[in-house]
């Protein structure tokens, strides 16, 4: 737990290195795979995304359900953008979870991600109407959702 708790921190702090290891040591030694989105973000960090994409075909993240399943989509499709596949970005984050009548943190932050994808891919549309979906389920304004919305269309009353 102590190694879990120093990755973490080290993530929060940027400490890309520092926290995959500790996230590493912490996996080996409690065979958990929650926080395999983290690990691959860290992957990102370090600017390896091909790294971070091959953590998401890991059989332990095909074993992955609920909100860790979703985070950990939401990196590879980051990672995804990174390589410029934004037409895979969007692919990897077709779920069945995408679903605008869901709300909430984990809700919104997918919902963001696909809208950034689709724009990103040259679907400017369809984005603008996954970040209004986003802005929609934050319920708590974790996201800037509305304003990439704004900023799409121009229109500061959204």
């Amino acid at each position: 737990m102590v190694r879990e708790t120093a990755g973490v921190t080290a993530y929060h702090a940027g400490e890309w290195a520092e926290a995959l290891s500790e996230l590493r040591t912490a996996r080996r030694m409690s065979g958990g795979s929650g926080l395999l989105a983290v690990m691959a973000d860290c992957e990102r960090g370090l600017g390896r995304p091909e790294r971070a994409i091959e953590l998401g075909r890991s059989d332990e993240a095909r074993a992955l359900r609920g909100d860790e399943a979703t985070e950990l989509r939401i990196v590879v499709a980051g990672a995804r953008m990174d390589l410029g596949q934004y037409d895979q970005a969007v692919v990897t984050l077709q779920t069945s979870e995408l679903d605008p009548s869901r709300t909430g943190s984990a809700a919104a932050r997918l919902f963001y991600a696909y809208a950034d994808a689709l724009v990103a891919a040259g679907r400017t549309a369809e984005g603008l109407t996954w970040f209004l979906n986003a802005a929609s389920a934050d319920l708590d304004g974790e996201t800037d959702a509305e304003e990439r919305a704004e900023e799409l269309t121009g229109d500061t009353d959204l």
